[in-house]
């Protein structure tokens, strides 16, 4: 079936069920960023494969949600369909909550699968929706009826690394240990778990059940004295199996959990965090049993990163700068010799070097393999149709990173693959310089993500340009390469930055068309000293690879941003040459060499 042919047989469905329209989310039961393709309904219905975005399907009219960074994605993929685009954040356009209300007349009623559906965003749902008379059903089968033939959940093996490196020092017993201190805090009596990093990250297991990401579909429930892991047992060993037992973890069927739920005790003071358990996972407590909202406690600990989840990030970190130095080295001898490159022989280059390193696993997510125009979509990646042959002209944007069992790594490298305009390299210098700003800030305790965002733009400003997605998210140790709660951006960077938190700065400029720029590196926070005026703070950089000099205007840099990238460039070196041979350390010697004006 093509896309207007899937929504004409839900159309059917709804009307079977006595549906006025039907709210298709992205998320699986466990609130991913990234599901399992057994629970990407959105994308099977529209073709649209963008992890953000809202579809909404009323019986004239089919809509479609999705931020600045699908934009253009999203136009191209949904073309010759009726599905109808909104771009959410634009001038005049309604959100899908707004656009429900002023469509559909009160007593209609709006369906949507509960397990794909967070209890907060259902609380939201209903107390707008109830205000104008329209009823919300979450116990519906339409996926099960239309999404077929539909993937079986993953099945892969788990793999322990409770006595290895990538534990970061700490047991199974000393993270929950940490995690009932803070439910006592909260005076909770038991704690369910739903984020699969969570789990991973508490249980010192990981897996690749999806794709990019580590972690394994399961939940847990924790209290005072005992832990439950709700999983498919066929996912582990007899080994693990002793060892979780030993650990006192009591293993049952993931498919239990909902059951196990609606039987805890009546007087359970039951904590959660409502942006990730979904609504039917609430629905089924027991209703009197006390509810304790609030952020996830295990990602209160696990964004602060230990000295030796740290230690190990820096050495992961040095692995993936000598393949993408030698990834560099490569490109420049390749495009010298006119050599036919294409997008997708990029991406394969890069992952057969990192598949090179020690303690590879895979990569963190699709490689951003981007040239010329296409680097103006933020997130697009090559395939068979799009897939651009690169010339000795113009900017190649690389978005890359990996999974090691000792760290996660993420970043990018605008680089010249010949003559450039005066626009693009005046561009390409503003960005350079939005991440020098953020690379090189002291900041008060307490800052968070919103108030340093504006550090990445000033400079842009001042020409009138500005880009849609955030600067900077956090980024997991051998996990999601998106982590919270720290984000650097204009909006939802609420929270305050802590000593050991990793991430990113990505500062960018896209130009529909045209092409796209920019640089991305990571860094751990730490301190930057104690004054009367209090603790204050700093960003360290741990990615090494080298940042392309030759689009610099070098008169538009400070005096302190060029001090800044020669000594960022004078480690670079430093580090990586030991790892290279004779040609690739040549290379590197010239791509680092220090700039200066005129």
């Amino acid at each position: 079936m093509n896309v207007n042919e899937k929504l004409i047989r839900v159309r059917e469905q709804m009307e079977l069920l006595g549906l006025d329209a039907l709210l298709v989310f992205s998320e699986d039961p466990h609130g991913s960023e990234y599901p399992a393709n057994y629970w990407k309904f959105r994308e099977f219905l529209t073709g649209f494969n963008g992890s953000a975005g809202v579809l909404l399907i009323t019986r004239q009219h089919v809509g479609l949600w999705t931020d600045s960074r699908y934009y253009i994605q999203a136009e191209k993929q949904l073309r010759g369909s009726f599905v109808e685009l909104f771009k959410e954040g634009q001038p005049n356009v309604p959100d899908y909550l707004s656009y429900i209300t002023y469509t559909l007349p009160s007593g209609s009623v709006v369906g949507v699968d509960g397990f794909t559906i967070s209890y907060k965003t259902y609380t939201h749902l209903v107390n707008v929706l109830t205000q104008f008379g329209i009823r919300i059903r979450v116990k519906i089968k339409i996926i099960d009826d239309v999404f077929a033939p539909r993937e079986e959940l993953p099945l892969n093996e788990v793999i322990d690394v409770n006595f290895t490196e990538t534990a970061g020092g700490q047991t199974r017993q000393d993270k929950i240990a940490a995690v009932r201190k803070l439910m006592l805090k909260q005076n909770a009596t038991h704690y369910i778990i739903s984020a699969l990093d969570d789990v991973a990250w508490l249980t010192n297991l990981r897996c690749n059940d999806v794709e990019y990401n580590p972690v394994f579909y399961a939940y847990m429930i924790v209290t005072q004295d005992e832990e439950h892991l709700y999983i498919d047992p066929h996912k582990l060993t007899t080994a693990i199996s002793r060892r979780l037992d030993e650990d006192n973890i009591i293993v049952s069927l993931y498919d239990h959990f909902e059951k196990n739920l609606s039987n805890l005790p009546s007087d359970a003071r039951v904590y959660f965090n409502p942006e990730r358990l979904n609504v039917r996972d609430v629905m089924a407590l027991p209703g009197n049993v006390i509810k304790i909202e609030g952020p996830s406690l295990v990602a209160q600990l696990k964004c602060r990163k230990t000295a030796t989840e740290i230690d190990y990030m820096r050495k992961a970190h040095v692995r993936d700068g000598v393949a993408l130095t030698k990834f560099l080295c490569w490109l420049s001898d390749e495009i010298n010799n006119n050599q036919r490159l294409t997008e997708l022989d990029i991406s394969k280059k890069i992952l057969a070097l990192r598949q090179e390193q020690s303690n590879f696993i895979g990569e963190s997510f699709e490689t951003i393999s981007a040239y010329g125009q296409n680097a103006a979509l933020c997130h697009y990646a090559p395939n068979i149709e799009s897939n651009a042959q690169l010339k000795p002209e113009g900017f190649l944007l690389l978005d890359s990173g990996a999974q090691y069992t000792d760290g996660t790594t993420d970043i990018t490298r605008t680089i010249a693959l010949g003559n450039l305009s005066d626009q693009q390299r005046r561009d390409y210098t503003l960005v350079l310089k939005g991440h020098i700003s953020l690379a090189r800030v002291h900041f008060p305790y307490g800052t968070t993500g919103a108030q340093l965002d504006t550090m990445a733009r000033k400079d842009m400003w001042r020409y009138n340009i500005d880009f849609g997605h955030g600067v900077g998210h956090g980024v997991g140790y051998c996990l999601n390469v998106h982590e919270g709660p720290q984000r650097i951006s204009k909006t939802g960077g609420n929270a305050p930055f802590e000593i050991g938190m990793i991430t990113s700065i990505e500062p960018g400029i896209y130009r529909e068309g045209e092409y796209g720029i920019r640089i991305e590196n990571l860094t751990v926070c730490q301190p930057a000293g104690e004054s009367q005026f209090g603790q204050f703070l700093q960003l360290e950089t741990i990615s090494c690879c080298p940042i392309d000099t030759r689009p610099i205007i070098p008169e538009m840099l400070s005096d302190n941003e060029i001090e800044w990238l020669n000594k960022y460039h004078d480690n670079v070196r430093a580090t990586l040459s030991p790892y290279l041979s004779d040609a690739e350390k040549a290379w590197l010697e010239n791509a680092t060499k220090h700039i200066s004006k005129g």
